[in-house]
């Protein structure tokens, strides 16, 4: 067994995120501690269209990554648990309190959603996210797990090959997102071949 590494430039096609239709109304979600809901028809719509969020019961849970990219879309309000709405600057500071490397994460999640990917969380597979083809509705199983890492970090080789090994067991393939510092994110993606 061996890898094959291919850098990925697929990635970079435009695409639309949103269905084309009549206006949508901002989507009102509440940050409590680390889970951001909402439950109105909004979210509801958005899930089903463009599967935004995972449904939770009534409710649809945003990751954080997810969330501030619906706000930055003008497509989501967040509010604290006293109604206060909250400024992207006070949301981008709770979530980096949260998470220290949620930065580098978000600009690798906005990058692919951008270009019409379905991103969604992967903790339970030991990545950050799975990502569906374009156009899949999550009807499939991901074709990736994706690893978001800044180009100042270090990766040992037993790292990538845990991480490669993960994903081959999931049959799903690697994909390396790594982030310069001017926020530019160059994706590489790593099969297991037959020697």
């Amino acid at each position: 067994m061996g890898y094959t590494f291919n850098k990925k430039s697929s990635f970079k096609k435009l695409y639309n995120v949103f269905p084309t239709r009549q206006t949508m109304n901002k989507i009102k979600a509440t940050l409590i501690s680390e889970k951001i809901t909402s439950n109105n028809a909004e979210a509801q719509s958005l899930f089903t269209t463009s599967r935004f969020g995972e449904k939770i019961g009534e409710k649809i849970l945003y990751s954080l990554s997810e969330a501030l990219f619906l706000v930055q879309e003008k497509k989501m309000e967040i509010v604290d648990n006293r109604e206060k709405r909250l400024t992207q600057k006070e949301i981008l500071k709770k979530f980096e309190r949260i998470d220290k490397k949620f930065k580098t994460k978000f600009l690798v999640f906005k990058d692919l959603r951008k270009n019409g990917y379905i991103v969604k969380t992967a903790l339970k597979f030991g990545a950050e996210f799975r990502v569906y083809e374009k156009g899949s509705k999550m009807q499939s199983h991901s074709k990736w797990l994706c690893f978001p890492v800044s180009e100042s970090s270090q990766l040992t080789w037993q790292e990538f090959s845990a991480k490669n090994r993960i994903a081959h067991s999931t049959k799903k393939n690697l994909l390396i997102a790594i982030v310069d510092d001017e926020g530019t994110v160059s994706y590489y993606e790593v099969k297991w071949t037959k020697i």
